[in-house]
């Protein structure tokens, strides 16, 4: 730890007395001046370091996360110490430093670095052994310490069975857990389990709910599976223009599947105003993008030629 210094000194001031005052009592010297207190200057907050590593500035997120670390001990820049290590952004790579922060901030009850340090056996890096089960301990502190990306992890590992017995019903409760405090990926992977009746009793209606939640917050596949639960009515009351609505979103940001799901919708004009040459444009996209559709490839193949040209025109600038 670094340690700043202030020292700080008065000078005695000694006034020689004359000769014909030497009989006289000596003076008493004046008291020195108080030294004055060392002015000590607010350490960085967590924040700030944060701030600047989501901005990209990484030498002053080091800079400003190694002066409060020096400062206060503070776990949350410790971690991000180790996250600058791992990738080796700003900073040389050095997963050996970056393993040895998460351990420091861990054993300061840290949370995410918890969940770094099980994550480092999941992946096999910083000399840890690549084994899920040696990750389970580190994912089942961190998630009773609220971190939801652990409890979701904890359901992966369940339903896969990683590190031990295949449980869907003990990857249902942990699903659920991250889910009810908000993660997307839990609620969706929660819904699907609800939907399917596997390690939980089916529930369509709540399993549409979960699934709108995680829609709600623009994962893709929760946003094609709800909106095939709206088209089809399953769980929740049917709603064909919503369910254009989220297969438009969720092409929008570039999913084949929901390309051709919202191109059907336009060709059949079914919950939105039908319109050939925009549905054959997002098939073309999508069939660019590698998916096909047999009964679209005849609409389009039926289109009046101009219109064709149109869309693959159109399929062509939106990819670009």
């Amino acid at each position: 730890m670094r340690r700043v210094a202030v020292l700080a000194g008065a000078a005695l001031l000694v006034a020689l007395s004359p000769a014909s005052a030497q009989n006289r009592p000596a003076p008493r010297p004046a008291a020195p001046a108080a030294a004055p207190a060392p002015v000590r200057a607010e350490p960085p907050s967590a924040e700030a370091a944060y701030a600047a590593y989501q901005r990209g500035q990484y030498l002053t997120a080091f800079r400003l996360a190694t002066e409060r670390v020096e400062a206060v001990a503070d776990p949350a820049s410790m971690v991000l110490l180790a996250e600058l290590h791992a990738a080796g952004i700003g900073i040389p790579q050095n997963e050996e430093r970056a393993l040895g922060w998460y351990r420091l901030a861990a054993d300061r009850g840290d949370r995410n670095a918890i969940f770094a340090l099980g994550m480092l056996h999941v992946e096999g890096r910083a000399g840890q052994t690549r084994d899920p089960a040696l990750a389970r301990p580190y994912f089942e502190k961190a998630a009773g310490l609220g971190h939801l990306a652990a409890a979701y992890n904890l359901g992966l590992l369940a339903l896969a069975g990683q590190g031990g017995e295949r449980d869907p019903a003990l990857a249902a409760r942990w699903f659920q857990q991250a889910a009810d405090l908000g993660n997307a990926d839990a609620q969706y992977a929660f819904a699907v389990l609800l939907k399917d009746g596997n390690g939980i009793a089916a529930d369509l209606p709540r399993a549409a709910a979960y699934m709108e939640r995680a829609a709600r917050q623009d994962l893709l596949e929760a946003m094609i599976d709800f909106a095939v639960m709206l088209f089809n009515g399953q769980g929740i009351r049917k709603d064909e223009a919503r369910a254009a609505a989220f297969f438009r979103k969720a092409a929008l940001r570039g999913n084949p599947l929901a390309m051709n799901r919202y191109a059907r919708l336009l060709a059949a004009g079914r919950g939105t105003r039908p319109d050939a040459q925009k549905a054959a444009q997002w098939h073309m996209t999508a069939h660019m993008l590698g998916a096909s559709d047999a009964w679209l490839q005849e609409f389009v193949k039926n289109m009046d030629p101009v219109q064709r040209e149109a869309a693959e025109s159109g399929a062509r600038t939106w990819l670009r």
